[in-house]
């Protein structure tokens, strides 16, 4: 199971705001899609799958906001699609 977190958005931001999902739970994805977009006071950004495999849990709803490192979803890297 790989955890995907906030990543470092940029020197001064330590946090984001889910401004929309694009994918959702049960969907499979490959490798740098784009999973979800960010909101930060600096810019929008998409942040993209670290593997392969099948989302299985969204943690970080629309609107939320985040810490760099927060948890945003859960990807099975053992099943793919």
């Amino acid at each position: 199971m790989i955890d995907v977190v906030m990543p470092q958005l940029g020197e001064d931001v330590s946090e984001g705001t889910v401004d929309k999902w694009l994918v959702r739970e049960g969907d499979f994805v490959r490798k740098e899609q784009p999973l979800l977009e960010v909101a930060t006071s600096k810019a929008d950004t998409e942040i993209p799958s670290p593997t392969d495999g099948q989302v299985v849990e969204i943690c970080a709803a629309v609107g939320a906001v985040v810490p760099k490192g927060g948890l945003l979803c859960r990807i099975d890297e053992t099943k793919t699609g």
